[in-house]
């Protein structure tokens, strides 16, 4: 199961791609599909098929989109977050090997098209939730167990 939680940004990136698929793309594919269809044989006509294979896939992302934007829950930043990792902020950590990374921890549908951005229900963020900088987590991963010191943390929507 997801955890239905998302960032403002997140949520407002969403409802835009509704917004876009709904009011722009779909009539005009439609128009397209019309158009192919009026041309007679359907079964050979690639535009029509094409189309009709489009229109189907903006649909499904459509349906998709309403149902999750109705059920995510938008979570704002607050300063009694500062400190400690919570949903929404900016982790920088290193393991032994020295290894650096920084990663934004942020809902399931935002992670997509993403640089640097990982699922609230990973077992990275599982592992950091509510530890501060300075503090180790440990991480399971399939290779086994790994330490990961947090260097600091960050909260774009404080900056």
């Amino acid at each position: 199961m997801r955890t239905p939680l998302i960032t403002r940004e997140g949520y407002q990136r969403l409802k835009q791609e509704l917004d876009t698929l709904w009011r722009e793309e779909r009539p005009e594919v439609t128009k397209k599909v019309t158009w192919a269809a009026s041309l007679g044989d359907r079964s050979e006509n690639a535009d029509y098929q094409y189309n009709k294979k489009r229109l189907r896939e903006i649909d499904r992302r459509v349906r998709y989109l309403r149902k999750s934007l109705e059920n995510l829950r938008i979570v704002d930043y607050s300063p009694q977050q500062e400190g400690k990792v919570f949903f929404g902020a900016r982790v920088e950590v290193e393991n032994d090997a020295g290894d650096i990374k920084t990663f934004r921890i942020v809902g399931y549908d935002e992670i997509f098209g993403q640089k640097n951005a990982i699922s609230i229900d990973s077992p990275m963020a599982r592992a950091l939730l509510k530890k501060q900088e300075g503090d180790a987590a440990q991480v399971t991963t399939p290779a086994g167990e790994v330490t990961w010191y947090i260097n600091e943390i960050v909260y774009p929507d404080a900056e």
